[in-house]
């Protein structure tokens, strides 16, 4: 295997000393050169020619995310965002991804045992990626596709269906894309996003301003009801879908699942288990296999599935796995799948329930 060749970007000396040192330990990835500001960076893409590029948010002369439109604008290639854990920093993060960054990471917090945990193997998804262009939030293609999937929701029956999304590496761009098709009275709507807990608070928030169901991260107890979305709290807990008689999240204490907490495996077979048929389970882009053996699950016990497919995954890890499996019924390009769960989730006629 060739090493991923990676340029780090940060004005701090003591930062890009230690992600050097984090990604050096990996023998799959080697650090090519450093940049304390945006100019440097430049300069060292044009002379390196780097697989990837770690990019620090805030920097003297062009702040990261200006650095980064330039990138993807002139010379579009991976770029990992690495943020301070604060809600500016997970706001910025977050329009770096919409921008088109790969992926990001959080600065470690002071004591923290193993900083940049999973920075090497994000380095390596990236390298590995195809992706020739950058992914943004899609718009409907056509008014056409807006009217089907308004009609699709507008038969939609009160506690008929239960949506599922999982997503990791690339979801941010998908997620936007897929719910910015949902109409106000949308089927209510549970999804695990791996990002860091700090993150998925200004994600939902920054859902629930762009689409028109009201978007919320999920607390314990919470009821699902129609026209909302509920989004799993990054870090400490796992996402369920208890209680068949009136459906709410539930929060749970567990060891990470696949290594993830909240674990996309975990949604999904909480919700195998309480809405059967009466469920869809979507997989997104993102690495690695989590959410793969859920949505079998899923679908061993009646529910519809759809998995997004190679050529629109920014990563086609999860997908591809829950595929392979038989997991998936439908492989659909990202543009699709909001129609497509909106279609799933209509009322069927009488009799054929």
């Amino acid at each position: 295997m060739v090493p991923a060749r990676v340029l780090v970007v940060d004005d701090s000396p003591t930062m890009r000393g230690l992600i050097t040192a984090v990604l050096r330990s990996d023998p799959d990835v080697s650090v090519v050169g450093q940049a304390g500001d945006a100019l440097e960076a430049r300069e060292a893409i044009k002379q390196l020619n780097p697989d990837v590029v770690t990019l620090d948010i805030e920097m003297p002369n062009m702040n990261g995310l200006d650095f980064l439109e330039r990138i993807m604008r002139l010379r579009p290639m991976p770029v990992i965002m690495v943020s301070s854990l604060t809600h500016r920093g997970a706001e910025a993060t977050l329009t770096a991804l919409e921008i088109g960054a790969f992926d990001c990471v959080g600065k470690p917090v002071p004591g923290e045992a193993r900083p940049f945990v999973d920075l090497a193997e994000k380095v390596k998804a990236a390298a590995r990626s195809r992706r020739e262009h950058v992914l943004r939030p899609a718009q409907p293609a056509a008014s056409q596709a807006v009217v089907t999937a308004t009609e699709a929701a507008a038969s939609y029956k009160v506690g008929r269906k239960i949506v599922a999304i999982g997503s990791s590496t690339g979801g941010v761009e998908a997620l936007i894309a897929v719910l910015q098709n949902f109409p106000v009275n949308c089927p209510p709507t549970v999804i695990t996003q791996h990002m860091p807990s700090t993150f998925t608070k200004s994600f939902a928030e920054r859902l629930n301003r762009i689409c028109r169901p009201q978007v919320q991260e999920a607390s314990d107890g919470a009821r699902l009801e129609v026209g909302k979305i509920y989004l799993a709290p990054g870090g400490e807990r796992h996402l369920q879908v208890v209680n068949a008689a009136a459906p709410c999240c539930r929060l749970i204490d567990k060891d990470p699942v696949n290594g993830h907490r909240p674990s996309v495996d975990v949604l999904f077979d909480s919700v195998a288990e309480l809405a059967g048929r009466n469920a869809v389970g979507v997989i997104l882009t993102g690495m690695g296999r989590d959410g793969a053996q859920g949505l079998l699950r899923m679908k061993q016990a009646g529910a519809r599935t759809i998995g997004q497919n190679e050529k629109t995954c920014v990563v086609y890890g999860m997908p591809r796995v829950a595929h392979e499996l038989g997991a998936v019924e439908q492989q659909l390009p990202l543009g699709s799948i909001g129609e497509e769960i909106l279609k799933m989730t209509a009322a069927r006629k009488e009799g054929n329930e």
